[in-house]
């Protein structure tokens, strides 16, 4: 097409004049339609640029030398930071683009996630009419044929209210026989300011949202509540004695179960004496049938110790007989001799997760071929269980009696020919002495299709605890640490059963202070809560 300034029009046909006049205007928007891409294309090239970066940065935090990588909880923090970024430059363009077509920017399909509203959230409807319903034609009035409907998510700040019970006192007119009045309603702090929903929302938000009682203070100081730390710890504490009970029962009823998952973790607690910390411990028992469609409910009880001595794990599992899936920590020995104290020797499966760890330490330190076959044999036998989850405990132990056993069998041969040729001190020995000593162990799952190759569940019930830990940074007594384990032990058996914490403990304290019967102490655990329509 020749430039509109060569075109003389004048020397074009009438008839063919309003054509090339269109053709002429259609090249002027075409020509400025392309400036404008070229300005888009540049701004897209910065855009890319910087998405290229957070590329980068995010596979460095994922993939970055050992000596750089972040633990768990820095890296989700990295991972926030990064999706923000992201969010931002993305939001950056959007508008780039609405602008440019002098346009409202149109709905478009969210780019993550929209998250779940539910059903029984208050709905507040917005009736948004136009600013006429005269047809534009002028015949009258329009009526509504239908409608749009959009859902967003509002979020008001902690609703604070002052609860006010009034109890009229009644007296007869006619006579003197005195006055009748309503007994004063039961609560779990007599004369005291908290209802039990106070008191339920100050525990969720210490031990399930990690907020230390100062924090929270605060929080509540933000709205005008002036309430001192050591006001909501005797909540707590009130409310860790009469939960005790409960947690008792749910001990009780995890120990008569055939197989379970014990781990440990550290927790700080306060050694007033010597003004500083000193290392207590948190001993999770755990149950979780689900991988083979058992019957019974997961759960998980935390106890506390003041040490990691083997006798206090003894102790906890006093009453307890079956199989027990644990890590190599040789304060479990004790449980498998004749010795015993509170039932027989259990009979362990060890975790074949920190069998693969040992190995993985020393591949990403040396590089060792070795570590590297183990490592390859040992995904083998993981990918048969990734293929039998699920299965009914009689499925599973035939898929691993005919796939999983030869390979078993084939890694324990691997592993005598490599104890032979590596020095039994070197970092590489050591790991495989490990896997060695527990051997027995390893081969439980082999024979029972209701015992899990690892214990990584038990694990995952125990990092909210390590969160607790570096948010709250310790207990401040062992007695404080007591209180931790137990309070924790409802609200993670709450969360791995869908239950909604703060509505499961609300309920659970009004019907402790209501003087809830001991015989019908088992309707209070976290797997029987019914929350209220």
């Amino acid at each position: 097409m020749f430039p509109a300034a060569l075109i003389d029009l004048s020397t074009i046909p009438e008839e063919q004049r309003d054509i090339v006049a269109a053709l002429l205007r259609e090249h002027r928007e075409l020509v400025g339609e392309n400036s404008a891409l070229k300005g888009e294309t540049s701004s897209l090239r910065e855009i890319v640029k910087r998405l290229e970066h957070l590329v980068a940065e995010l596979n460095h935090v994922v993939h970055g030398k050992k000596s750089e990588k972040l633990d768990a909880d820095e890296r989700q923090l990295a991972f926030e930071d990064l999706e923000t970024a992201v969010a931002e430059v993305e939001e950056q363009h959007d508008n780039r683009v609405s602008s440019d077509d002098g346009s409202r920017r149109k709905s478009a399909p969210a780019r993550r996630n929209r998250g779940n509203l539910p059903a029984d959230l208050p709905r507040i409807e917005r009736v948004v009419e136009p600013d006429s319903l005269n047809c534009p034609c002028g015949c009258g009035q329009m009526h509504r044929i239908g409608e749009d409907r959009t859902e967003r998510l509002d979020i008001v700040p902690a609703l604070l209210r002052v609860v006010v019970t009034i109890r009229p006192k009644y007296a007869c007119r006619a006579c003197t026989d005195g006055v009748t009045q309503a007994p004063t309603p039961a609560h779990l702090i007599e004369g005291g300011l908290p209802t039990e929903g106070a008191i339920a929302h100050v525990l969720v938000s210490k031990y399930a949202d990690h907020l230390p009682l100062y924090r929270q203070s605060r929080i509540l100081a933000r709205s005008g509540v002036d309430i001192h730390r050591s006001t909501l710890a005797d909540w707590v504490g009130v409310a860790a004695f009469h939960l005790g009970p409960v947690v008792d029962r749910l001990a009780e009823h995890l120990k008569a179960s055939t197989k379970l998952f014990m781990d440990e973790t550290t927790a700080p607690v306060l050694d007033p004496g010597r003004g500083r910390t000193k290392t207590g411990y948190l001993w999770a028992l755990a149950r979780d049938d689900r991988g083979w469609g058992g019957a019974d409910p997961p759960g998980v009880v935390f106890f506390y110790a003041p040490d990691r001595g083997g006798q206090n794990a003894e102790r906890f599992l006093r009453g307890f007989d079956g199989i027990l899936q644990l890590d190599g920590y040789t304060g479990y020995n004790r449980l498998t001799r004749s010795s015993r104290k509170g039932g027989d020797p259990i009979r362990v499966a060890h975790c074949w997760a920190h069998a693969r760890r040992k190995l993985k330490e020393v591949f990403d330190r040396d590089g060792s071929e070795i570590a590297a076959e183990g490592l390859r044999r040992i995904a083998e036998v993981y990918a048969v269980e990734a293929d039998i989850r699920g299965c009914f405990p009689g499925q599973r132990l035939s898929a691993r009696q005919a796939r999983t056993a030869p390979l078993v069998a084939a890694f324990g041969d691997w592993l005598q020919q490599q104890r032979l040729r590596v020095s039994a001190k070197s970092r590489l020995g050591e790991k495989l002495a490990y896997i060695h000593r527990h051997w027995d162990g390893l081969q439980t799952f082999l024979h029972d299709g209701r015992v899990e190759i690892d214990s990584n569940n038990v694990e995952n019930l125990i990092r909210p605890i390590a969160l607790n830990r570096k948010n709250a940074l310790f207990a401040g007594h062992d007695e404080g640490g007591k209180a931790w384990g137990r309070i924790a032990s409802l609200i993670e058996t709450a969360k791995i059963n869908g239950v909604e914490p703060f509505g499961y403990l609300k309920a659970t304290l009004e019907a402790i202070a209501s003087g809830h019967p001991q015989s019908r102490i088992d309707d209070l655990l976290p797997w029987n809560f019914k929350p209220s329509s």
